[in-house]
Parts: structure tokens; C-alpha cells; sequence
């Protein structure tokens, strides 16, 4: 028997990572010290800029959009989404992106496959100029159907001490300032996957009018990163937390960045909803305190602002392209309350 026999394909494997090594050397820079194929990747950061550098690091995956790239035949999109999603939660905390790894687990080796989930990992690393040094292709039969795979991503980030967001500075009467999302990002997919395609009947190609798109096209609505927007802003001290609407909702990520004693209240009213998180409520009839639990509701990132620096945070994010909207303050006590 060979190795093949037993469901994995060195050959497709080796073809898989010759694609892979051709798109990632596209977002090296002269930091990045070693070729992919390594066993290990060598980064050499440029620390002249830093009093006290900090280096800050995240791992996740996408969940379940998985299930509706394979059924749409769209992979591009998800290896977008892991880059902006890492991005974003070491951003939280005042960092910028120094480098990524990825990781993809497949049922049956696919090199094309592959090649269109890297592509949209190396689009967002070279957006947010994080050079892709390094990851692992897997094939997995037994563990992961033929057409299924996972995607996971590692990114290690830097920031000065002096800079670094930590909450501590957070007081009652700071403002919360919401960054608009692009849909659900990477959270909720497998509530929404139930409700619109087993309980409604709905198919990734029923084009719906309120949408505007077919459903795929909705629910792969790529993660959006904000650190063109919030970074120089953070380096000016103009920001006091941030907060990541991911799993959880806005109860279960707001309060992670605020000091004890402290909660959040939010206005619904604050913003518009998007169509597609309303079609999903009701039809499953899902209660809006679950809804907001379980999805970011059309925001993705929460910026808490001391209300004397508003004005100028919002004059930034509107130079910048980047909509607001001021949906809340910090209150004394815990947890969020909606009004």
C-alpha cells in the first residue's frame, strides 16, 4: 500500500504548497528572513520606532462561513475574512500586524482549492501589510469529509507599551462610537445557516429584493478590518478601548475591555439595522436580545472615546471614508443594558 491508499496525496499536497509559496512571497518585506516550506518562519522586526515594544498575539478561525463557501464554491472570501478578522482583535489592544501564519485542514487534498483560500489570505495580509511567513496545509480523511476543510489563523502584532489599550483608562460619561460592519463577518453562521436555509428553505442563490444579493453573496460579505481607520488615532491616545463585536454579541464582548464597576449602555435606535440580521430574526423568529447576543447587528467595532476628544475622533474616521455612529456611553455598574 502506499500512502495514497489510506486517502492522502503527497503529490497534491507538494503541488498545493508550490502554489502556496508563489502567492505568499508576494507580501514579504524586508523583515521576513525565510522562505515558506521552512519549518519555521524567521521575522526580523524593525524596533527603532519603539520606546518599549509589546508584542501582542491572536489565533481564530471563521466558523461555519465555511459551510456556505463550499455550498457556494466561493473560498476566496473566507481566507480574507481569517486575516481581517486576526487584524481586528490584536487592534484592541493597540497593535499593528507584524506577521501571519495560516492553517487549512482539508478532507481531500485540492490544490486549486487551496490556491483560492490562500489568495484571499494573502489579499488581506498584503492590505494590511502583514507578510504571510508560514502555516500548514493538512489533509485529513476521516477527520474531514472530502469537500469539507477548516481555516484557521495566527497573527502576532506590535505596540509600545505607552500605547497599548488596556481599558484601565476607561471612566463613566466616555462615549461609545460604532464602526459599521460589512454583515455578519465571522459570527452567528450557524444560527443564520439554520434559520435561512433549513426553516425559511432559502438556497445561496435565491436572490432576495431587501438584500439587494443572493444569499451567499450576503452571508460572504467579506470581515472588514478597521486599523487604517483607528490606528492613527490610537497613536495620538485619542482612544481609550475598543472592542471586537464578534462571538457574543455586544453583551459578551463590550464588557471584556472595561474596568470593573463599569458597564455600557446602548441606544438601538443608533443606527440602522442591515436587512439581512431583520431577515434572519424574523424568520426564526429569534428574540432581539438573542439577536443581540449572537451577531454584531450591523456594527463591528465599538470605540470608547473620552467626550472631550469626540469631535476629533470623528472628524479622523470621516477623513478617513470610515462611517460612526455614537450608539452609547459608559455607565457605572456592569454588563450592557439597551435602551
Amino acid at each position: 500500500m502506499e500512502y495514497r491508499d489510506a486517502g492522502v496525496d503527497i503529490s497534491a499536497a507538494e503541488e498545493a504548497k508550490a502554489r502556496i509559496k508563489a502567492l505568499a512571497r508576494g507580501t514579504f518585506n524586508a523583515s521576513v528572513l525565510s522562505e515558506i516550506g521552512s519549518f519555521g518562519g524567521m521575522f526580523r522586526p524593525d524596533l527603532r520606532r519603539y520606546e518599549d515594544p509589546v508584542l501582542v498575539a491572536s489565533t481564530d478561525g471563521v466558523g461555519t462561513k465555511i459551510q456556505v463557501a463550499i455550498a457556494a464554491g466561493v473560498h476566496d472570501t473566507v481566507g480574507y475574512d481569517i486575516v481581517a478578522h486576526c487584524v481586528n482583535d490584536i487592534l484592541v489592544q493597540g497593535a499593528s500586524p507584524l506577521f501571519f501564519l495560516d492553517y487549512i485542514a482539508l478532507g481531500k487534498m485540492d490544490p486549486g482549492r487551496v490556491e483560492q483560500i490562500v489568495s484571499g489570505v494573502v489579499r488581506g495580509c498584503a492590505e494590511f501589510a502583514c507578510p504571510l511567513i508560514g502555516g500548514e496545509t493538512a489533509e485529513m480523511p476521516g477527520t474531514y469529509a472530502p469537500g469539507d476543510y477548516d481555516l484557521a489563523g495566527f497573527i502576532v502584532g506590535i505596540v509600545d507599551k505607552s500605547r497599548a489599550l488596556t481599558g484601565a483608562s476607561v471612566q463613566d460619561g466616555d462615549v461609545l462610537v460604532g464602526l459599521p460592519s460589512a454583515g455578519l463577518h465571522t459570527n452567528g453562521y450557524t444560527l443564520a445557516r439554520k434559520v435561512l436555509f433549513e426553516v425559511m428553505g432559502l438556497r445561496v442563490d435565491t436572490r432576495v429584493p431587501e438584500l439587494g444579493a443572493t444569499v451567499g453573496e450576503a452571508l460572504l460579505a467579506p470581515h472588514r478590518a478597521y486599523l487604517g481607520a483607528l490606528e492613527p488615532l490610537v497613536e495620538r491616545k485619542k482612544i481609550r478601548a475598543l472592542a471586537h463585536i464578534t462571538g457574543g454579541g455586544f453583551p459578551g464582548n463590550i464588557p471584556r475591555v472595561l474596568p470593573a464597576g463599569l458597564g455600557a449602555r446602548i441606544g438601538k435606535s443608533s443606527w440602522r439595522v442591515p436587512p439581512l440580521f431583520r431577515l434572519i430574526e424574523k424568520g426564526g423568529g429569534i428574540s432581539e436580545d438573542e439577536m443581540f447576543r449572537t451577531f454584531n447587528m450591523g456594527i463591528g467595532m465599538v470605540v470608547v472615546v473620552a467626550p472631550g476628544d469626540l469631535h476629533e475622533v470623528e472628524h479622523s474616521l470621516e477623513r478617513r471614508g470610515e462611517a460612526s455612529f455614537v450608539i452609547g456611553s459608559v455607565v457605572a455598574g456592569s454588563g450592557v443594558a439597551f435602551e
